[in-house]
């Protein structure tokens, strides 16, 4: 999609590198396992499951794909146990970050992240350092079409129980209460829509501009570093990135 929604200049995109490689299937693989291993392989029973389903398909990860990470995590192929944590930390300028990572050797994991922030001018905090500075939301993603009435997907959105709807030029932008993501994601489903993204995120209450170029380049190392680490899922920020950096 192209580079005008708040959500795509917000939140680093991972689609482009890891599609070429696979690796997003690898981390969605190991969310799957973190659902099933929380709430069971049913994702009838399982609504965080059935939200990562989601992640997935909206990813184009392949039904086998996706019932092969199930019957893992159910461990009938193996028996890794992973589990979450989040990072906090700044990034150059000032730039506040939040790093999810689903991993199955914390102090590795812990290593990696600080020797990323460190290598490319910033530094990793404690738990709370920034995460104040944002909002936990979902986001729904829609993309526009020409048989699309704005204001019919508004009232479906807000009548599904979304806080918030905002119409950009080649998307619709539906936030929610985290509570209240999968009934709405759901709801969305059930009249016809399909999701560019569909996930639970960090959203930052304001945002930062990153004037010097050459700190911009940093800035972008430090995001193309954590990207290329496996244990790393998601990655926010607070920086406002110039527009035509989003365009596909």
């Amino acid at each position: 999609m192209a580079g005008h929604s708040k959500w795509s200049n917000i939140k680093h995109k991972k689609g482009k590198a890891d599609a070429a490689k696979g690796a997003i299937f690898t981390k969605i693989g190991r969310e799957i396992a973190m659902a099933v291993r929380e709430g069971g392989s049913d994702p009838t029973h399982n609504s965080r499951l059935r939200d990562v389903i989601a992640k997935a398909r909206s990813n184009n990860m392949p039904n086998d794909n996706i019932e092969r990470s199930i019957k893992k995590a159910s461990g009938e192929l193996e028996d890794v146990i992973y589990e979450e944590i989040t990072y906090e930390g700044y990034g150059p300028g000032g730039i506040a970050v939040i790093v999810n990572v689903v991993t199955d050797n914390r102090n590795r994991t812990a290593s990696d992240v600080r020797h990323i922030f460190d290598r490319n001018g910033g530094s990793m905090g404690q738990t709370g350092s920034v995460g104040y500075l944002f909002e936990h939301k979902g986001v729904i993603v829609i993309e526009r079409s020409d048989n699309m009435d704005e204001d019919e997907v508004m009232m479906h959105a807000l009548e599904a129980g979304a806080q918030d709807f905002e119409a950009d030029d080649d998307v619709f932008e539906i936030l929610t209460q985290p509570n209240d993501f999968s009934s709405v994601r759901e709801a969305l489903e059930a009249q016809g829509y399909s999701f560019l993204s569909a996930e639970r995120a960090q959203l930052p209450q304001m945002t930062k501009e990153i004037n010097d170029p050459e700190m911009l380049e940093r800035f972008h190392k430090l995001l193309d570093m954590f990207e290329d680490n496996d244990d790393v899922v998601e990655v926010y920020h607070d920086a406002q990135l110039p527009e035509e950096e989003d365009e596909e």
